[in-house]
């Protein structure tokens, strides 16, 4: 099935609903990058038991269409210093919800209680913060299909997959906040800060 291998399939096709695809990437370690910055496939995801966001989200996308859903991915845009973040949109009982992989105590999964993409998005508002405290979310794309990229191999690719954040990165983003709106933000307090510090996986430790 779309070029998995049979061991590949074995390890998805249990995971019939968003979360139990949410609870998996937990049990999957953070990817510290040692080497340098990479973009798996989700077959290397698989073998090598390691994930940063984009990365998870690819998996994710593809877990859930191995259960017949479009496997689509969200870019969630930050200010320019501070990194982006990319999301498994998925629709349940009418409304969106999202599965996230993080290594912090904040920008995870969402419940599907959100009647809208902007919805969901703003979910994630007050909890994206840089390191001293600015919030830094600043805009977001439409879902993506990833199928779209079927021909390219980016579900079994032995090569990074740049071309799927690279083109998250090109789509148009819709704004969420005015520059009078930017200018008044009030950072997040130091107990928000302090919890946002809180990480999963410790690097050196795996």
């Amino acid at each position: 099935m779309f070029g998995l291998s049979n061991e590949e399939t074995r390890q998805l096709r249990p995971l019939k609903t968003p979360r139990k695809i949410q609870d998996f990437l937990e049990e999957i370690p953070i990817n510290f990058e040692p080497e340098g910055d990479t973009c798996l496939s989700p077959r290397r995801v698989l073998r090598e038991r390691r994930a940063h966001c984009i990365e998870a989200a690819m998996l994710a996308a593809l877990a859930l269409r191995i259960q017949g859903e479009r496997p689509l991915v969200l870019d969630l845009e930050a200010a320019p210093h501070d990194d982006d973040h990319v999301i498994v949109p998925f629709k349940q009982h009418g409304c969106w919800g999202a599965i996230s992989k993080t290594n912090h105590a904040v920008l995870r999964y969402r419940e599907p209680v959100y009647r809208t993409i902007r919805e969901l998005v703003l979910s994630f508002f007050h909890e994206y913060t840089d390191g001293v405290g600015r919030k830094t979310l600043r805009s977001y794309s439409q879902p993506v299909d990833l199928s779209r990229f079927d021909k390219r191999g980016w579900m079994t690719s032995e090569e990074d997959v740049w071309y799927v954040a690279e083109y998250l990165t090109e789509i148009p983003h819709a704004k969420i906040l005015s520059r009078p709106q930017i200018a008044t933000l009030r950072k997040a307090d130091p107990l928000e800060r302090d919890v946002g510090e809180i990480t999963q996986w410790k690097k050196g430790a795996l």
